[in-house]
């Protein structure tokens, strides 16, 4: 492994549930933010998960060809932020995607002071930051993000016009079964997350099987 291989939580590889388009998600393991309500509470430990280098996980994210974008999103991406300016560079010498990140921290606070290596070098590589804490009482139900206190920040003009409203539009989700497992892909409408909840305890009194993981835009959201 090189210096930036990352921890990876999970991936998904085609989803229409985190921006615009086709997209790759990428959830890296780890959180310095432990948030009320954090919809994936097991990808916060900073413990080992898979690790995986950055060239591996841009080819896997782009083997479908319908993917013209990536979403990193955790546990924080900030705190690997390395790694995934790597994945990105790697990503755009097979596909010109555009990039969406989530991160806890403030984006005037990665530019002035920022919490850890590469974090200018994975801005530099983004096209839409959102930004901010979970704030349970702020959950409103509407766009991709968490709670409206979260700021969209279009760093360059890629997904500027194309439509598709970040702040405001209705919310939706996937849930992909493989095996054994559930992924809850997106920032979940209203009553779905306790939806998926119920039927994934459900198959696990049957089975004793099932493992539940929520993906979302951010796990402070």
């Amino acid at each position: 492994m090189t210096g930036t291989a990352l921890n990876v939580a999970a991936t998904r590889v085609g989803t229409e549930a985190l921006g615009p388009g086709v997209r790759s998600a990428l959830w890296v393991q780890g959180c310095p933010f432990s948030c009320a309500g954090c919809m994936a509470p097991d990808w916060i430990p900073f413990r080992p998960a898979r690790q995986a280098e950055p060239g591996d996980l841009a080819r896997e994210l782009l083997a479908d060809p319908r993917v013209t974008g990536l979403t990193f999103s955790g546990g924080e991406p900030m705190a690997q932020a390395a790694g995934l300016a790597e994945v990105a560079r790697k990503a755009r010498e097979i596909r010109d995607v555009s990039v969406i990140c989530f991160t806890g921290h403030r984006l005037e606070r990665l530019r002035t002071r920022p919490p850890g290596p590469g974090v200018a070098a994975l801005l530099a590589a983004v096209d839409v930051l959102i930004d901010g804490v979970y704030v349970a009482a702020l959950d409103d139900g509407h766009g991709l993000r968490g709670s409206s206190n979260q700021r969209i920040h279009h760093l360059t003009g890629r997904l500027a016009g194309g439509g598709y409203d970040f702040a405001h539009r209705a919310r939706s989700a996937e849930i992909a079964v493989n095996g054994p497992e559930a992924l809850l892909i997106g920032v979940p409408p209203r009553g779905l997350l306790d939806a998926f909840d119920r039927a994934v305890d459900a198959v696990r009194t049957r089975t004793t099987t099932p493992t539940r993981v929520r993906g979302q835009e951010h796990d402070e959201r």
